[in-house]
């Protein structure tokens, strides 16, 4: 068990959270459909251009719908070499049952294990806000995930069960990222849903950022080029790269 608190730090690559185009020779992205339970949830694909074999991550959108700060980031992440599907897992209502997304969670992990350049033994779960609650509660219930980044979550919140509640069965590791403006999720209740994972024996990071709120990586619905989003975006990119190699 590990826990990192930084309350700053500034971490510049040059190609993370740049823009990329669409017709980029790095990285090909499209809008893509993912069917389950017999409908199609409108997403977002992206993947590195050159052919191989790479590791994939499943990307959960927050509560404000699939914007296009996500579509950068899908991008930008795809340009680092990995396949990166950000689902639209409210296509058909905005606040689907958990029971709904872990189905469609499930139908993405067949999705990208199904083409040929992903490894299926080496796909990530990251999510945000309602994503990063769905990232906490999922990644113990769904064995199929190999590591998970849990962004400004929600631990305590869910029914029939919040993620604090399905702890123990957490085997994978997992980075959680937060601010401690976080007013719709207070940074203490971070600190406590940290505290029962170690007291658990949990393999997890926790990366703290002083004076940030909640939702901090978008801005208007664009992503965020300040120095906080680039160390965040970075964070995340090193540990799936350490996690899923």
């Amino acid at each position: 068990m590990k826990i990192k608190y930084a309350l700053f730090m500034l971490v510049l690559l040059t190609s993370a959270l740049t823009p990329l185009a669409q017709d980029s020779p790095q990285v090909i992205s499209e809008d893509i459909a993912v069917l389950s339970d017999e409908q199609a949830y409108q997403s977002y694909l992206a993947y590195p251009a050159p052919e191989g074999v790479y590791p994939a991550v499943v990307l959960i959108h927050s509560f404000n719908g699939l914007q296009d700060g996500y579509r950068d980031m899908t991008d930008a992440f795809a340009a680092e070499g990995f396949v990166v599907l950000a689902i639209g897992w409210q296509t058909f209502e905005r606040s689907p049952a958990d029971v709904l997304v872990e189905q469609l969670l499930r139908d993405s992990i067949a999705f990208l294990s199904a083409r040929d350049d992903v490894d299926p033994t080496k796909i990530g779960l990251t999510g945000f806000c309602a994503g990063g609650r769905y990232t906490m509660l999922f990644m113990p219930q769904i064995k199929e995930f190999a590591a998970g980044v849990a962004w400004y979550g929600f631990p305590n919140f869910g029914s029939p069960a919040a993620p604090v509640d399905v702890i123990d069965q957490l085997d994978a590791p997992m980075l959680i990222i937060h601010g401690t403006l976080d007013r719709p999720s207070p940074i203490a209740d971070i600190y406590a849903y940290a505290t029962a994972l170690g007291e658990a024996g949990k393999d997890f990071e926790l990366k703290v950022y002083s004076n940030e709120p909640h939702g901090f990586m978008l801005e208007d619905g664009e992503l965020s080029r300040d120095d906080v989003a680039t160390d965040a975006f970075n964070e995340m990119l090193t540990y799936f790269r350490r996690k899923l190699g």
